[in-house]
């Protein structure tokens, strides 16, 4: 096996529909017509790759897809193109994710271990470990639901970093709780990258990024902005905050309505042929280009969308659903209401009929 990276992130990109209501959602989902409903890309093709043992951060202002990139490598959600290869067990910290509020701390140290592939007994002896690290006292048998969130955060990385993953996703866990339980943080992740462990955390705090990261990935309103090693990305990003806090407060609205105004005409055609391009001139003699960087877009994808075929499908299956509920309502046999629809229309005559049959016997 290639062990040239541990993740590879290659033309990812993230698609969100904003419906303006649920109502709006579920009739779009049915409809047989392709209605346009306004889109929004979290991510406009994103391609990078994580060394074994490395620790990489992700910075960004808030919006720029950070969280929704440490999602999608985590598997939590799915990218709407590209390639996503993980080569092993990931586990996130991220602030309640992955608790559930209705149980307890001590269910949810249960759960969250089983669904990371742990067996009853390796939780037993993990478990006091767990309960020690996050340190929340009696909160333990409290549903998860009463916790502040430096409480879920502890609790959740206490769990994560318990588990022994091989790739540790840190997304803003950091940024609640005391100096004591930072500093507990701090320990465990560099324990974690003595082990070879590789790490991808996610924060705003440029300081912790600079204490804990091998490289930097700036991401920026969806986009790539640039990566390598900390301290030259730090320093970008440092003069563009130093620059937008020097514009005035008409100019940081243009500019962020410009940001997210591209996000909304990204065109995945256009951006999928600027690909192509690039391939086909590098390897010139190669005539499956346009086939292979489909493949590369979609091959691994699982669309969150019907087609039009399951869409009547499913139509045909509801229909057929209310009509069966119908007859029995009514009290034909289906072939009674294929040939007399209007038994359907009213059912109350067949009640009629029905009594008076009964009272003649």
């Amino acid at each position: 096996m290639d062990n040239a990276y541990k993740i590879k992130v290659q033309n990812v990109t993230k698609e969100y529909d904003l419906y303006k209501s649920q109502s709006e959602k579920l009739r779009s989902f049915f409809s047989l017509r392709n209605s346009k409903v306004p889109h929004f890309w979290s991510l406009m093709g994103i391609s990078l790759e994580v060394k074994p043992g490395e620790t990489l951060g992700l910075i960004g202002v808030n919006g720029s897809g950070k969280s929704t990139l440490s999602n999608i490598i985590s598997g939590i959600i799915p990218q709407t193109t590209g390639v996503v290869d993980v080569r092993g067990d990931t586990s996130i910290i991220a602030i309640g994710a992955g608790l559930r509020g209705n149980l307890t701390g001590l269910e949810n140290i249960r759960l969250k271990a089983l669904m990371q592939g742990l067996t009853n007994p390796e939780i037993d002896a993990l478990m006091d470990d767990i309960v020690s690290f996050a340190d929340i006292g009696d909160f333990l048998y409290q549903p998860v639901k009463s916790y502040s969130s430096g409480m879920k955060s502890r609790l959740g990385f206490s769990i994560a970093v318990h588990v022994n993953p091989d790739i540790l996703i840190i997304d803003e866990a950091l940024s609640v709780g005391d100096d004591t339980f930072y500093q507990k943080c701090v320990d465990k992740i560099a324990e974690f990258k003595d082990e070879g462990k590789t790490i991808i955390f996610v924060s705003h705090s440029l300081k912790q990024i600079e204490i804990l990261c091998d490289r930097v990935a700036w991401i920026h309103y969806g986009t790539l902005k640039e990566i390598g090693d900390t301290a030259s990305v730090v320093k970008d990003y440092r003069g563009f905050t130093k620059w937008f806090k020097a514009q005035t407060k008409k100019e940081k609205k243009h500019f962020q309505r410009q940001m997210k105004a591209n996000q909304k005409a990204f065109d995945i055609d256009a951006y999928q042929k600027e690909v192509t391009d690039e391939r086909q001139k590098a390897e010139p003699d190669n005539a499956n280009v346009a086939s292979e960087v489909k493949k590369d877009f979609y091959g691994s994808v699982i669309s969150e969308k019907m087609s039009v075929g399951n869409r009547i499908l499913t139509t045909a299956v509801g229909i057929l659903f209310v009509l069966v509920c119908l007859v029995n309502v009514s009290g034909h046999s289906v072939g009674d209401v294929i040939q007399h629809p209007s038994n359907l229309v009213h059912p109350e005559t067949v009640l009629h009929d029905a009594n008076a049959t009964n009272t003649v016997k």
